[in-house]
């Protein structure tokens, strides 16, 4: 199901795991062995519910997760700053959603930390800038949908990132949604973190450095996603 104006992504949980109880058993019992690439909204909640349904290795269930959203807030620092997005390491973590968050405190351009870049740059400005770029990628699709009722595009782009990563074996750092096994505190949850993806799906998680207020963020993004997940109407 499409999400539609004025309704978030968490809106359409109910009515997607629906329809995925009529999709991943099907999947489950045809003896598939390869992975489920999970688009749909809410991703991370789906993500879980297609991992509890298939019975699938963990790792061989991912979602599309804020692989779009970090490629937005690369964008944005690029033309804030006046340089190649691909010179930006920068991720949006946790939900793809409303309670997303940037990481901020081990963002960077080329090596140099975000903030010693920004300031190189002459902008001195740093909460106010970090507040109104990560704000913008939040909302984005939000105007998207606003505007056309839906978005296809980017989400197709990285759609594609994914795929190809995959297919090509390429283990490349991606921030997809998977399957948390105590990493930074967080169990029995999907929620998106920078991940090396290759044929296998998932091979491990990357240990980025948070600081403690985006430590605190990540887990009332992941408390979120539990409370959702632990008011759906069909039990997993």
């Amino acid at each position: 199901a499409a999400q539609k104006p004025g309704e978030t992504r968490l809106d359409l949980v109910n009515k997607n795991v629906k329809i995925f109880q009529s999709i991943i058993p099907q999947i489950r019992d045809s003896g598939f062995e390869g992975i489920l690439l999970i688009v749909s909204n809410p991703v991370d909640v789906l993500t879980y519910a297609a991992i509890k349904m298939s019975g699938l290795p963990e790792g061989r269930v991912i979602g599309s997760g804020t692989v779009l959203d970090s490629a937005r807030l690369q964008e944005a620092l690029g033309a804030h700053l006046g340089v190649d997005p691909r010179d930006v390491e920068a991720y949006i973590i946790g939900e793809h959603g409303d309670s997303e968050l940037a990481v901020w405190s081990s963002a960077d351009v080329a090596g140099v930390p975000l903030k010693d870049f920004c300031e190189m740059r002459g902008h001195f400005d740093h909460e106010d800038s970090e507040h109104r770029i990560a704000e913008d990628v939040k909302n984005a699709a939000y105007e998207i949908i606003r505007r056309k009722h839906a978005t296809y595009y980017g989400i197709a782009m990285s759609v594609k990132r994914l795929c190809t990563a995959i297919m090509r074996d390429e283990k490349c750092i991606l921030p997809i949604s998977s399957l948390m096994v105590g990493e930074y505190g967080l169990s029995d949850i999907a929620i998106s973190m920078p991940t090396i993806v290759g044929r296998g799906g998932v091979e491990c998680r990357v240990p980025i450095s948070l600081d403690e207020e985006e430590l605190a963020e990540l887990h009332a993004s992941a408390k979120a996603l539990r409370d959702v997940i632990d008011n759906i109407e069909v039990e997993l």
